[in-house]
């Protein structure tokens, strides 16, 4: 079982200034865009799905590569995936992980921080 998903985000164009991408999102409020230096670990705690912003948690890495490690907490299912920007994650409730960047990386999640505050775990 994968609890994991990674899509890389549809391209429009690209051209000498650069690539445009674009993304469909069924989220509105507050957001969390985040930077994060390379060799550095985010997360470690898993989501209940008990916030409707993290069933399933997503973030889009816009910038830079990052490993992402999972694992279900209910289960012996673990994985990890790399994840090359520009790319669309979605967390399934119940998934330990963690984000290790791998250069400097930034997130754009699709939740904001009263979302996570009932609704994250350590193990």
């Amino acid at each position: 079982m994968k609890m994991v998903r990674v899509t890389t985000l549809d391209l429009i164009g690209e051209d000498e200034r650069g690539a445009t991408h674009y993304f469909d999102m069924d989220r509105s409020g507050q957001f969390i865009v985040a930077y994060r230096k390379a060799g550095s670990v985010s997360g470690q705690h898993y989501h209940k799905g008990i916030a409707p912003k993290k069933n399933p948690e997503k973030i889009i890495v816009m910038q830079g590569e990052a490993v992402l490690n999972w694992k279900d907490v209910q289960s012996t299912a673990a994985g990890s995936v790399l994840i090359k920007a520009p790319a669309l994650v979605e967390i399934d409730p119940y998934a330990w992980h963690e984000v290790i960047s791998k250069t400097d990386i930034i997130i754009f999640e699709m939740n904001g921080l009263e979302d996570a505050k009932e609704d994250t775990f350590r193990l």
